[in-house]
């Protein structure tokens, strides 16, 4: 059989795998918004049975044959190109996949599928007690899987490049140690003036139907097609891409604090529009797949702060948001806009300010990694947590579902995904500063309503590229140079200084 013949049967074999994973993808946003209570034992075995299904597909020899014979003629020579890109992640995904032995696979897809839905009952009764079990296999099943992928420094590692191709733990904890000096000494600034926002404004009633209506609006204008996509309330916000056509966006409402929902819908938008951005003629192949999530997230947080947040965003819907929300008719812009800025120490990573969100990120960094390392015990968890929230942000939560409990991820197996929220602050701001050297002053165009120069911008640089670069060859690629966190810390400096030091 020629490259190019066993070329197009991996390209069928893969495709065929992705329709088969839209299944899973949509049974979980189901399980997430909308299956009855009774139902999640039998959601649990499906997905298990399918899990089964997609591993025996991924592990299949044929792709081993098939990727040996075009690995082993010349036809692939650009490396960047579109067949070199496929054929090299499926090769990783491969290897990847053909480590993790069937029953290990399929074990951790029932354990985490159990595992959600005993945390969305836990966490509001406060109940560590009932989820710590669950836990404790999850964990362990994640060991298993670290230790059968292999790494060369530690578990973390086999983990952390699932998420974030060619990160480790070492990177990480260097690259956090800059950000956490920088974010310590702005902190102590803002804590030592005398400019406070009155974030009372926050807290008057924003019904959830006007929420909805006002998030639908500004989404719509940003770029995100609400034909091809959905917005529904879950307990934990996120976006499910299905398909193409087909990118769905989650929320919650509180009625008497505005933040969590408006901010959540822009959030969500910023991975849905990398969704929608996907080249829809490569779905079911690496081109057509985000390559990280730390690229995923710096697409949401951009939009979520570096856009949402900004002066000039409010000044084009600030008049909107009065006409959806009568409560906010006698504020005035600009001291809105210091509110939804606000700097303010907290329990809740959602809720957190850009500027002590890394802190937050620390902290389950830190956790986890000390309980993959068998430095720290599942039951010791929750007071290691409490104490590192003291010592970084100066908080301690009263109740477990603030601490321990308040994240979805661990119960879905999602360990070594942490990192990549930061990740994604330093990334965004990285490419902002170039999108801004390329497009101009972004802000002014916001002011106008004008926000397809930046959602193109990213569109090509960025969402149709696929997985052709690995994040870090994506940043220089785009912008140049390697990993900086002087930008973000610049940002952060430069914004937070005007609002709190005039």
């Amino acid at each position: 059989m020629a490259a190019q013949e066993a070329y197009r049967w991996l390209l069928e074999h893969s495709q065929e795998t992705a329709y088969l994973a839209s299944f899973g993808k949509l049974a979980g946003w189901d399980q997430a918004t909308y299956t009855p209570k009774k139902g999640h034992p039998h959601r649990a075995r499906m997905q298990a049975t399918l899990a089964k299904l997609l591993h025996q597909r991924a592990t299949d020899p044929r792709i081993g044959e098939m990727l040996a014979r075009v690995e082993n003629s010349d036809w692939l020579e650009e490396p960047t190109a579109v067949e070199a890109v496929n054929v090299r992640e499926w090769r990783r995904a491969y290897d990847l996949q053909t480590k993790i032995p069937e029953y290990l696979a399929v074990e951790l897809a029932h354990a985490t599928s159990e595992g959600q839905a005993i945390w969305e009952e836990a966490r509001p009764r406060n109940d560590w007690e009932s989820f710590k079990p669950i836990l404790k296999k999850i964990f362990a099943l994640t060991g298993e899987v670290a230790d059968a992928i292999g790494y060369k420094e530690e578990r973390y590692d086999a983990l952390l490049d699932q998420y974030e191709p060619g990160a480790t733990a070492k990177q990480v904890e260097t690259i956090f140690k800059q950000v956490r000096e920088a974010t310590v000494g702005l902190l102590h600034r803002i804590e030592g003036s005398s400019r406070r926002p009155d974030t009372s404004l926050l807290h008057r009633h924003f019904p959830k139907a006007a929420q909805e209506s006002f998030g639908k609006e500004v989404i719509a204008k940003i770029g995100f097609d609400l034909e091809a996509g959905r917005l529904d309330v879950v307990a934990h916000p996120f976006m499910q891409g299905i398909g193409p056509g087909d990118v769905r966006l989650t929320t919650r409402y509180t009625e008497d604090f505005f933040n969590p929902g408006f901010f959540g819908i822009v959030h969500e938008m910023g991975h849905g529009v990398y969704g929608q951005g996907l080249l829809p003629e490569h779905f079911g192949t690496p081109m057509g797949t985000e390559i990280s999530l730390g690229i995923h997230e710096s697409q949401s947080r951009t939009w979520e702060n570096l856009v949402g947040r900004s002066l000039g965003f409010w000044r084009y819907f600030w008049s909107k948001a009065q006409q959806h929300f009568g409560s906010l008719r006698d504020v005035q812009l600009e001291d809105f806009h210091f509110a939804v800025n606000a700097v303010k120490p907290s329990l809740i990573r959602v809720e957190a300010d850009e500027v002590t969100y890394n802190l937050h990120i620390l902290v389950r960094f830190e956790v986890e990694l000390a309980l993959l390392r068998g430095e720290l015990a599942i039951d010791d968890a929750p007071e290691a947590w409490d104490a590192k929230y003291q010592e970084y942000l100066g908080v301690r939560s009263p109740e477990i579902r603030d601490g321990v409990l308040q994240d979805v991820h661990w119960s879905a197996g999602l360990i070594g995904y942490f990192p990549t929220y930061s990740l994604g602050n330093l990334y965004g701001a990285q490419f902002f500063v170039q999108a801004e050297k390329d497009l101009g002053n972004l802000e002014a165009q916001f002011e106008h309503g004008e926000f397809t120069p930046l959602l193109n911008w990213t569109r090509e640089k960025i969402h149709h590229q696929g997985s052709r670069y690995w994040p870090r060859d994506l940043l220089r690629h785009v912008t140049g140079e390697d990993l900086n966190p002087q930008h973000l810390i610049n940002y952060l400096n430069r914004k937070f200084g005007m609002l709190y030091e005039g």
